[in-house]
């Protein structure tokens, strides 16, 4: 297994974060790769259908969700360019008083690329990611 894990300072408090991101059909209010988000449920799992900007389509699944410990935990079901397998990751908010730190990580296999490419690629869904938090918030 491939562990990926990328942590962020933002300037606000934990709960202001997670207003933002802890919905876990909120990523395309927020992540500028993601073009849409759409959230079905299937029996008794809550199933993200996300749209990206150049069209391609990624399917994850939500496995936990914690609004009070601020984190869930989610699976990819269909990867689409992505080069990964078995992908399982958390998204965490923490922190006290006014500064927070985002934390996201994964578990995955390499799958269709080498190890090191696959990596590359969580990185920069990340990074990306946190670039946006960053100017929406400010670094710590």
């Amino acid at each position: 297994m491939t562990t990926v894990r990328e942590t962020v300072s933002l300037n606000a408090s934990p709960a202001e974060i997670w207003s933002v991101i802890g919905d876990f059909d909120s990523l395309d209010s927020w992540h500028p790769a993601v073009d849409a988000s759409e959230t079905v449920q299937d029996g008794a799992a809550k199933i993200r259908h996300l749209t990206l900007g150049d069209g391609s389509k990624i399917v994850e699944r939500l496995d936990s969700h914690d609004d009070e410990a601020r984190t869930y935990v989610y699976s990819i079901v269909d990867a689409g360019p992505l080069p990964v397998q078995n992908y399982q990751s958390v998204l965490e908010v923490s922190g006290d008083g006014a500064s927070s730190q985002v934390t996201w990580s994964s578990d995955f296999e390499a799958h269709g690329a080498p190890e090191a490419d696959a990596q590359a690629a969580i990185s920069g869904v990340y990074t990306g990611g946190f670039a946006a938090l960053i100017e929406k918030f400010g670094a710590a």
